[in-house]
């Protein structure tokens, strides 16, 4: 028999679906495990936990244990301290791609109504003024995916329609049927000037920490859009208000921030 440790709101969802020789403990939205002598091997962190508060009580309890061999999280980053803490303590981890398909959706629907500025449309129709508004063909635009994970692949997967031509940044430069090219890091100042798009997904390391800097941002195409669907971390946030204030990039789509909830007189709500 082996024992999963879950929230009751999951346990809710997939009780009819355990097969035979598991067995579940479950973590209420105020902490409670039960039973209260819970030996799990396996230990599921579902949304559920993370939104409800039960996270705090799941993690001691993994902790605390013994004899645990695997997490599965719902999240696609691992870069939490907690993450961390339990690795040492020698657990495996998994992590889940379940929400790139919406996340992918949400680059697209952002950078397509910059692309083709539909709020302006409604602007002027609003105001019944018959005027030309410039829009740009997805098709003659350059894409730069920083991370081809999950998340990277999923945006791939939905601009190949559209005919645009899409670079991908990964550890190892090589090829993949979804893109035009596979580059590594060092390979981002020779494509930088040309990119209209940036999309970041990519883990939070040592390396990339920061990456999106003066240089960077400097090097891009004059009137380029950046989508940070990644972390907060990513990104010099002076760098980035510099580049928007001077015209260097025309949007900055962001998803991720480093403080989050983002503080009420934080400059990127205006």
């Amino acid at each position: 028999m082996v024992q999963v440790l879950m929230s009751q709101k999951a346990h809710a969802r997939v009780r009819d679906r355990l097969p035979d020789g598991v067995t579940v403990a479950t973590v209420s939205t105020e902490g409670v495990i039960d039973p209260p002598d819970a030996s799990p091997k396996a230990f599921w962190f579902s949304l559920d936990l993370y939104a409800d508060g039960g996270a705090p009580a799941f993690f001691g309890a993994l902790l605390k244990g013994e004899g645990g061999e695997w997490m599965q999280s719902f999240s696609a980053g691992l870069d939490s301290p907690a993450f961390r803490m339990v690795m040492q303590k020698g657990l495996r981890i998994t992590k889940s791609d379940a929400q790139a398909p919406a996340i992918a959706e949400y680059v697209l629907a952002h950078a397509l109504s910059l692309l083709h500025p539909i709020g302006e449309h409604r602007k002027a129709q609003g105001e019944r003024d018959w005027r030309r508004i410039p829009f740009r063909e997805v098709a003659d635009t350059h894409w730069l995916l920083v991370g081809f994970g999950n998340i990277g692949r999923e945006v791939a997967a939905r601009l190949k329609p559209f005919g645009a031509k899409v670079t991908a940044v990964r550890r190892r430069a090589g090829d993949d049927p979804l893109v035009d090219a596979v580059i590594a890091a060092d390979g981002l100042p020779a494509v930088l000037p040309d990119v209209d798009v940036v999309v970041l997904a990519p883990a939070l390391t040592d390396e990339t920490r920061d990456m999106i800097d003066e240089a960077f941002l400097s090097s891009l195409k004059p009137g380029a859009i950046l989508i940070n669907v990644g972390r907060g971390e990513l990104v010099v946030d002076e760098a980035l208000k510099a580049a928007l204030d001077d015209g260097r990039l025309a949007f900055a789509v962001l998803d991720v921030f480093r403080t989050e909830p983002l503080p009420g007189d934080d400059w990127r709500w205006s």
